[in-house]
């Protein structure tokens, strides 16, 4: 009797479960109240009219280093995307040819109008893409998440004028509510008639403009200190334009500056195909 009283009791209990969260035993897949499932074969950028690509929708079990091993970087910046938003259910683009991806960039070589400065940041908001010249030459490059439609990224000339190694934003929180969110290796580019401030700095990239009208780069250092994912950083780009731009004699606090490199804003937010 004691036997099937415990049986009884255990079955209750896992009803529970189940009926209250499906995911606590369901196999890996979408979150129920997450309804958007990403589809982002969807996002235009001019650039990969030239890559012959196809789409992948992203089955259970499936992730980034399972499906491209050494090389999922490569696809990860191709979406412009990281590795904490890439799940099962939605749907991502693939190069035909990742080997000749590794070398994608939508940003030209040389571009003119950086050919007077030693430091000049170009970001292309069509690209979703921010570059780093030196007299008018691409030094290096990156995928960025700009603002989104109602918050879109202020478009122009500015000049870096702040850094701050560890800022945190005093308007938004993390997604879990547990603190400001952050935004490490910020840099000051415009202040508004509003006296909000936009920043570049460290953010999570979702494969889409996203965020309140900064800019923000690749950081997994800093995704790791806050979500404890993933587990071995690698994506550092905000870390490397940081460092390029106004590190040095950085003393990691809030500093203004005089003679920052020249920021240059294009374009418009990419196209999304229905």
């Amino acid at each position: 009797m004691l036997g099937k009283l415990r049986f009884f009791l255990a079955f209750v209990v896992l009803f529970m479960i189940v009926v209250n969260d499906p995911n606590v035993t369901s196999e890996p897949g979408p979150n129920p109240k997450d309804p958007a499932r990403e589809n982002l074969a969807r996002v235009e950028y001019p650039s990969q009219n030239n890559v012959p690509w196809h789409p992948h929708f992203i089955r259970p079990h499936q992730n980034l280093e399972s499906l491209f091993g050494e090389d999922w970087h490569v696809v990860a910046r191709f979406n412009r995307i990281d590795r904490r938003h890439v799940y099962p259910g939605m749907t991502i683009k693939v190069p035909d040819d990742i080997v000749a991806a590794r070398d994608y960039s939508p940003l030209p070589a040389e571009y003119p109008e950086a050919k007077k400065h030693k430091k000049y940041l170009l970001l292309d908001l069509g690209e979703q893409w921010m570059g780093a010249y030196e007299f008018g030459k691409l030094r290096f490059s990156a995928p960025a998440a700009t603002g989104s439609k109602g918050y879109e990224t202020p478009v122009g000339l500015y000049r870096i004028d702040a850094r701050d190694r560890r800022h945190t934003s005093s308007l938004y929180r993390t997604e879990d509510d547990s603190g400001q969110y952050p935004m490490d290796n910020a840099m000051r580019f415009h202040f508004d008639e509003n006296s909000v401030s936009y920043w570049i700095h460290a953010r999570d990239l979702p494969g889409k403009p996203a965020s309140h009208g900064c800019v923000g780069l690749f950081d997994e250092a800093m995704q790791n200190r806050v979500y404890g994912v993933p587990e071995r950083p690698v994506l550092l780009d905000s870390q490397k334009f940081y460092q390029w731009a106004v590190g040095e004699g950085d003393t990691g606090r809030l500093e203004l500056l005089t003679g920052g490199p020249v920021f240059e804003i294009r374009g418009t937010n990419p196209i999304y195909r229905k």
